[in-house]
């Protein structure tokens, strides 16, 4: 099997790509390194099933040439992370849209390739009274658009209802991931994911900063379960004009994860609390809890997360200390 991963110099891709070349199938990366490093994959090269091309994927012409020459495309290229998003709003609903909207086209002109579109629990939107839990099928609730948050919400969705429509009207086989709060080694705090930052601030004896109060919620899932679900739901035809949640159900307050982080890390490290406006924009809108329901992937592919958070910490703990 050849594998195509856009983004695949990425945190969760750059994983994607390991365990897809230590099952003895084909790797074929493209990535800008706006947001992926070669830090994350430098260890592939020399594997003779691994190559990669340092582009963007709005090189049509490239693109047009990898897509033919694939059995499958995982798209994970997107703009990420909140911070990211909110200081390029431009670049972000650009790439988030007019990329996917290329890969599909040119996977339905190819041969009609498989497609696996990474999208996120950001498409769920704003908090709603007693809800907590969100199903695949739930409704979404989302800000003004003044509000540059939503956008990284709008432009995923976009992105699904672009690969469902490729899918309803040019058979296009397609599959739809919805990531919640990945966490492992190589993924970096410089765009605001929180598990990094505290780890890498604890090591530091710098401040842990928390956003807001602390008392939002949030459920983290290791990096090695969510590559584990996505290649099995991506090789199962049931799956195939579905969306499927990828994440861990067991919910944490980011004040716990903070304490959890100084307790691992043995830090001296002072937790300090920072309002949203003073630390994102004016107006920024948060989602106070967001716990995935996983009974649909689960009944198709057994999926169950294995690596508990302690664990989870500990292997991004020691990745920062080397």
């Amino acid at each position: 099997m050849k594998n195509l991963i856009t983004g695949g110099a990425g945190f969760i891709g750059s994983h994607l790509a390991e365990a897809l070349l230590k099952r003895g199938e084909e790797v074929v990366v493209i990535d800008n390194l706006s947001t992926g490093s070669m830090q994350n994959i430098k260890h592939l090269k020399p594997d003779a099933g691994f190559s990669l091309h340092i582009d963007t994927i709005m090189n049509e012409a490239l693109m047009r040439r990898l897509i033919k020459g694939c059995d499958i495309v995982y798209h994970m290229a997107a703009a990420v992370g909140v911070k990211y998003i909110i200081d390029n709003p431009l670049e972000s609903l650009q790439t988030n849209v007019k990329g996917t909207e290329l890969v599909l086209e040119l996977a339905n002109e190819c041969g009609k390739k498989k497609v696996v579109i990474a999208s996120t629990s950001e498409i769920y939107g704003k908090d709603r009274p007693g809800k907590r839990i969100f199903k695949e099928d739930d409704d979404r609730v989302l800000g003004s658009t003044t509000i540059s948050r939503w956008s990284y919400s709008c432009a995923k969705a976009m992105d699904e209802f672009l690969a469902l429509a490729y899918w309803r009207e040019k058979k296009l086989p397609v599959v739809i991931v919805r990531f919640f709060n990945t966490i492992g080694p190589r993924q970096t705090g410089t765009y605001g994911m929180v598990a990094p930052r505290f780890v890498k601030h604890a090591l530091l004896g710098q401040p842990i900063t928390i956003y807001g109060d602390g008392n939002q919620t949030r459920s983290f899932c290791y990096v090695s379960d969510v590559v584990g679900a996505l290649i099995a739901i991506s090789k199962n035809g049931k799956a195939v004009g579905e969306i499927f949640n990828i994440g861990n159900p067991n919910p944490i307050t980011i004040k716990e994860l903070a304490q959890k982080v100084k307790r691992l890390t043995r830090s001296a490290s002072p937790i300090v609390y920072v309002p949203y406006e003073k630390a994102y924009e004016k107006g920024f809108e948060d989602m106070r809890h967001r716990e995935p329901d996983i009974s649909k992937i689960k009944g198709l592919v057994g999926f169950q997360p294995k690596v508990d958070l302690d664990d989870a910490l500990k292997a991004i703990i020691k990745y920062f200390e080397k």
